[in-house]
């Protein structure tokens, strides 16, 4: 488990959205139901090996990675259009 803050969670959203997620086959989209009531959203990416950094040869092993965006909105509407606002991929 990590907790990201600042530009160090900017930089990660950063390569994730535009450079991760790009790579996955087929990929159309963030699920758009993964929003809790508190207006938190999180989803989940099947292999790790999509960063550019993870050299395949050295992956003994691929896993799947959780990811939990916290945000101070109050609602499911208002986190929805934060991380528009922030160009997620959401369907």
């Amino acid at each position: 488990k990590v907790t990201l803050r600042k530009d160090k969670m900017y930089e990660f959203l950063d390569r994730l959205l535009f450079i991760a997620l790009p790579r996955v086959k087929d990929f159309r989209g963030l699920p758009g139901n993964a929003f809790n009531q508190s207006g938190h959203y999180s989803f989940g990416v099947k292999e790790h090996t999509i960063f550019p950094e993870i050299e395949l040869d050295k992956a003994y092993k691929i896993f799947g990675i959780d990811i939990n965006v916290v945000t101070t909105a109050k609602s499911k509407e208002e986190c929805k259009a934060l991380l528009s606002g922030l160009l997620f991929p959401i369907k």
